[in-house]
């Protein structure tokens, strides 16, 4: 018995006409945006070796991953995040590249989001990486590109939020605990689960760490938040991190950003690659985050080529969700004009379909067998232009529901 030729897998869906329009327009402005700024595209495989997921800062859970063999029965994934295999590119390909590198990529991930309902297994990315420069000045390019794709489109709002994983990490370091109970902490932290937090922290003892690392969460606002967090458990790692970002908040205030730009010392990614400044982008009218990134400086030295790099990914299936949901994406327009071919003249009229198509015309060839039919059918669908093929070529225009020369 066939049970599943006729759904798609959990996770999935088909996407249809304004769906696609929407998703195309998206990716191209988003292709122009970055492009103009001077990265280069890229494309890895959809399907890359189980070992580059599976190791080091890089390490995804088996279970979150979409497994398959090849011919030699190598273990395969289909890739999870883009950067990991950009990085893994950079390391091997361009490993003799003049850095800086500028690279960006329009590309599906696919993880295996079975406890998040609601949530796509299947959704395509676009971003940027740029490779090979460890200074804020390459930080504040990354973070203004990731503003002008959040205000590419008239009609939206945006909030973009800046933390730095480097606070998180200082905090760990001083409470001393295993790497496992360190991964429960942060988990807890980024869901901004506070009664389990306070349930696993009040099990590490009582004392300015855990009293810090309880209220990290919470620790998101304006420039304000930097006092509070100033007068927390702390040392020279952590005020030296504060400062850091401090000077990235009133930098991106020349932006004219205002509240839109908020300070956010809970963001630690579950990507746990990032070694700085991190950050997250939303747009009114989503419910998360459609763009994430940050600094990550020992991931591609993981693949034996030690250099520096930031990036981040922006959500392409809930930007263009939002965009037709507001009424801002295009829509599938009826064509311009029919072509009808009298008998012995079909190839004559896809002929002329194709000649006006390539004058930006949007042109369908008629199948009905009888003229009146065709006819009817286009002006049922307001086509404003009718030609017949036959012995000559005849243009009618729609008047009043019916074509007239």
């Amino acid at each position: 018995m066939r049970t599943y030729e006729l759904i798609t897998p959990e996770g999935t869906r088909d996407l249809l006409f304004d769906e696609c329009l929407a998703m195309r327009d998206v990716e191209n402005r988003y292709r122009k945006l970055f492009g103009g700024m001077g990265y280069s595209e890229v494309v890895t495989p959809c399907m890359e070796f189980f070992d580059v997921f599976g190791d080091g800062s890089r390490r995804y859970s088996q279970e979150s991953l979409y497994k398959l063999t090849d011919t030699k029965g190598r273990l395969l994934t289909l890739r999870p995040d883009c950067t990991i295999p950009i990085a893994r590119l950079v390391a091997t390909r361009l490993r003799d590249a003049k850095l800086p590198l500028r690279l960006f990529y329009t590309q599906t991930v696919y993880e295996n989001n079975k406890l998040l309902k609601g949530r796509t297994d299947e959704t395509v990315q676009a971003g940027i990486e740029l490779i090979g420069s460890e200074y804020k000045r390459a930080d504040f390019e990354c973070l203004t590109v990731a503003v002008g794709a959040l205000r590419a489109y008239e009609g939206t709002d945006f909030r973009l939020e800046i933390g730095d994983v480097g606070y998180f990490q200082a905090l760990i370091k001083m409470l001393g605990v295993s790497e496992s109970v360190a991964e429960d902490i942060r988990f807890l932290i980024e869901a901004k689960n506070y009664p389990a937090l306070n349930d696993l922290l009040d099990g590490l003892g009582d004392n300015d760490i855990t009293a810090a690392l309880k209220k990290l969460p919470a620790l998101f606002g304006g420039e304000d938040v930097f006092e509070k967090a100033s007068k927390l458990a702390g040392n020279n790692e952590t005020a030296e991190v504060l400062s850091r970002l401090r000077s990235f908040y009133t930098s991106m205030q020349k932006l004219g950003l205002g509240d839109r730009l908020s300070v956010d010392l809970g963001i630690v990614n579950r990507t746990d690659y990032y070694t700085g400044l991190v950050f997250k982008g939303y747009l009114s009218g989503v419910g998360e985050a459609v763009l994430q990134g940050g600094r990550y400086n020992r991931l591609i030295g993981e693949f034996g080529y030690s250099v520096p790099a930031t990036g981040f990914a922006i959500n392409v299936n809930a930007v263009a969700s939002l965009l037709r949901k507001l009424g801002l994406s295009p829509k599938v327009k009826a064509p311009d004009a029919v072509v009808f071919g009298e008998k012995g003249c079909c190839i004559e009229a896809i002929s002329l379909c194709l000649t006006l198509a390539e004058k930006n015309m949007t042109v369908e060839n008629s199948v009905f067998e009888n003229l009146g039919e065709a006819e009817r059918s286009a002006a049922e669908r307001g086509i404003k232009e009718f030609y017949i093929v036959g012995e000559t070529v005849k243009k009618l225009r729609l008047e009043g529901g019916v074509y007239v020369e």
